[in-house]
């Protein structure tokens, strides 16, 4: 669980999400904006974590074969230069707070669909196992983020060097994928 937050953390603090919700916080009242994306985690991690599991079921051979690529993929995304136009557009008109939660439960929702951290829950799920630690560790790293973006905004991305997180981030998905395939050709 630890682990899976660490990645899952590192991986999300530089990317859209903490954007896509920072700016959604300038639109609409900032606990509607977490409820929101929180929701929208949710449901996104209960679905990798499903995938995974289904993964999971497989041949071990398999399982770190297939647990490597998504780890690979993350570490790939991560890695590779960030496109300058992240953000979403966003409505600027009052909201009342089915609104904003809505509102932001769809832009989450619809850009972190296959993004890496959901990717990256399905490779810890079919890698480790254990599907309740794994929902645990990528929610609590997701809503935290989500949180941290609200509260703290673009503090956070003032003392932290994005490409320093992200090259941590990257890093430590490309060690997964290799140990990944090492345990692949070992079983």
């Amino acid at each position: 669980m630890v682990t899976v937050f660490g990645v899952i953390f590192a991986a999300e603090l530089p990317d859209k999400t903490m954007v896509a919700t920072l700016v959604l916080s300038t639109r609409f009242r900032p606990l509607y904006v977490w409820i929101g994306v929180a929701s929208a985690f949710f449901v996104q991690v209960a679905l990798a974590v499903a995938a995974g599991g289904l993964v999971s079921l497989a041949p071990g051979r398999i399982v770190a074969v297939v647990s490597g690529l998504l780890f690979g993929v993350g570490a790939v995304l991560l890695l590779r230069n960030v496109s300058a136009n992240e953000e979403r557009e966003i409505d600027v008109r009052p909201a009342g707070p089915w609104r904003s939660i809505v509102t932001s439960f769809g832009v989450l929702f619809v850009s972190e669909f296959g993004d890496l951290s959901q990717l990256a829950t399905a490779g810890f799920a079919a890698r480790f196992g254990d599907p309740l630690s794994v929902f645990v560790g990528s929610f609590g790293a997701l809503a935290t983020i989500a949180a941290l973006a609200v509260l703290l905004g673009r503090t956070v991305l003032r003392v932290v060097p994005v490409v320093i997180v992200r090259r941590i981030a990257g890093a430590a998905l490309a060690v997964l994928c290799v140990l990944a395939f090492v345990s692949a050709l070992r079983s």
